[in-house]
């Protein structure tokens, strides 16, 4: 999927409400309307579990709010703002940048430290869209597998009352076994799924094997999105 198609897939969902209700689907239909700020259109909302890259255990259920955004030479960006809940008080704790594959293999290695694979947070169930159709969502799916995020909390611990710290590099869980239990709880009972079912699900729909990527070694390591060596590939579902 080249960068036109990544876009329009993505904007052919933009007008589906994603964990959010219909009042807010309303509401933001009636802004949309009233102005061309950067969020005067529909945006999606996803939830995924984040993790920081120089900490494995540090883990958080982060509220993405995304809208497209046509970039330059360097290629198109999907920018999203980061939360730590859906009420109307909710910290922003950071921001997201999403590319497609073929614009992350262009960059340097210098700069691929700071972007970590979908391919994990996909089929392992970690991401979710639970106000979508399941249709729509698996089409969301399968858009978002083939995108690379770089993504920072600027408030990296939410108790605090103000956010202090240096800002976090976060990166995506990448395979069974690394993410938080407690975390993975706290997300499916807040919004009433099962990410073992979901991801089975995902498997199943993609033909392919979760990806089995090691914890980063340091805040240096290049991320993969599928296995630790060799060449860097899915595999299919064993039967």
């Amino acid at each position: 999927m080249d960068r036109r198609e990544w876009l329009g897939a993505l904007g052919t969902l933009g007008a589906v409400p994603v964990c959010g209700t219909v009042a807010d689907a309303s509401a933001m239909a009636d802004h949309a309307g009233k102005g061309e700020g950067p969020m005067s259109a529909p945006h999606f909302h996803f939830c995924g579990i984040h993790m920081a890259k120089n900490n494995p255990k540090l883990q958080f259920v982060t509220q993405h709010y995304c809208a497209a955004h046509i970039g330059g030479a360097e290629g198109d960006v999907f920018q999203c703002t980061l939360f730590d809940g859906t009420g109307k008080n909710a910290r922003l704790i950071g921001v997201e940048y999403l590319i497609s594959d073929e614009a992350y293999r262009k960059l340097p290695d210098n700069e691929k430290k700071y972007w970590h694979a979908h391919t994990y947070e996909v089929l392992g169930g970690g991401l979710i869209a639970p106000e979508m159709t399941p249709e729509d969502e698996m089409k969301f799916m399968k858009v978002v597998i083939k995108t690379w995020g770089k993504a920072w909390h600027t408030w990296p611990d939410p108790k605090t009352a103000i956010p202090t710290g240096e800002p976090l590099l976060i990166w995506s869980l990448m395979a069974d076994g690394q993410a938080d239990p407690k975390v993975v709880e706290q997300r499916d009972k807040e919004f009433k799924t099962d990410t073992e079912k979901v991801s089975a699900a995902r498997v199943k729909a993609f033909g392919l094997a979760k990806p089995n990527v090691a914890l980063p070694k340091d805040v240096n390591t290049i991320g993969r999105q599928w296995t630790d060596d060799g060449k860097d590939e899915p595999k299919p579902k064993k039967p």
